[in-house]
């Protein structure tokens, strides 16, 4: 790179310094500042966002003497500051991005399910993929929904995992619901289990009996204390997908938590079929 590149670039990114500087005070919008979680991401994003206005500016503007940084960078801090918008737009494009990476790195992971647990199209066109505790009233709001979806679309399969971290009484139904899933049970435990009013050894036991599972081998799962190499590769790949709770779904490249509309899941299904 010639030395005359290099200050350039140098500029680019003093621009973009100038602009997270001006954005991040507390007389910035109140959006803009980072959350603590995201606040390196927001951050990276703003320098992206000053560092290409400023490339932007260099290259088109035939009024601005070469070399003059200050002057570069007072036009790319001017424009953002009265089109603010456009940094938020830059910021939902980066975590989009940032997040389909994050889905695309665990595809095959996240969509083989564990023996049968799933339901729907043997061969599908499109996978949601759904991260679940039984203990969870947001999950069992949204079995209804997922119900819905399959009923819907002969096209679309529902692989189910087991995120036992709610409750003690989590982890033993989680078991019952892994063996169902080994025993070709799974959907009719899954079913009997959100129908009951609780999470308990008791209610596990109900269900597993409605789904005509063997009740002495779901006493032993219940006894079980051992641990579940099951459970620690959904529990890292949630976290790989920086999970806030459950249900934690994920449908093409995209991930929502808790509670999620029938309107958002199915938008989400139809994107991701006609991107694949």
């Amino acid at each position: 790179m010639s030395e005359t590149g290099g200050r350039g670039m140098g500029s680019l990114f003093k621009a973009g310094r100038a602009l997270a500087g001006a954005l991040l005070t507390p007389s910035g919008a109140a959006w803009a500042r980072p959350k603590r979680r995201t606040g390196r991401f927001v951050l990276i994003g703003l320098l992206a966002v000053g560092g290409a206005a400023a490339a932007y500016a260099a290259t088109q503007s035939t009024s601005l003497p070469a070399g003059d940084k200050a002057a570069i960078e007072a036009v790319v801090r001017d424009y953002i500051l009265e089109h603010p918008e456009i940094v938020r737009e830059a910021m939902v494009k980066l975590e989009t991005k940032r997040v389909a990476d994050l889905v695309e790195a665990n595809r095959p992971s996240l969509e083989t399910p564990y023996a049968g647990a799933w339901e729907g199209a043997a061969k599908p066109q499109v996978t949601l993929v759904a991260f679940m505790d039984y203990a969870c009233g947001y999950c069992r709001a949204t079995v209804p929904t997922i119900a819905r979806l399959l009923k819907e679309d002969p096209g679309l399969r529902v692989v189910y995992r087991e995120l036992p971290i709610i409750s003690e009484a989590s982890v033993p139904a989680a078991r019952v619901s892994l063996y169902a899933a080994e025993s070709g049970r799974f959907s009719a435990f899954h079913a009997a289990m959100y129908a009951e009013e609780g999470v308990d050894n008791e209610t596990i036991l109900d269900a597993a009996k409605k789904a005509g599972l063997d009740l002495d081998k779901v006493k032993a799962e219940l006894a079980n204390q051992g641990r579940n190499p099951a459970f620690a590769q959904n529990i890292k790949l949630a976290q790989s997908l920086e999970a806030e709770g459950t249900p934690l779904l994920v449908v093409g490249d995209q991930v929502f938590y808790g509670a999620v509309s029938y309107e958002t899941l199915k938008g989400a299904i139809d994107k991701a079929r006609k991107a694949s």
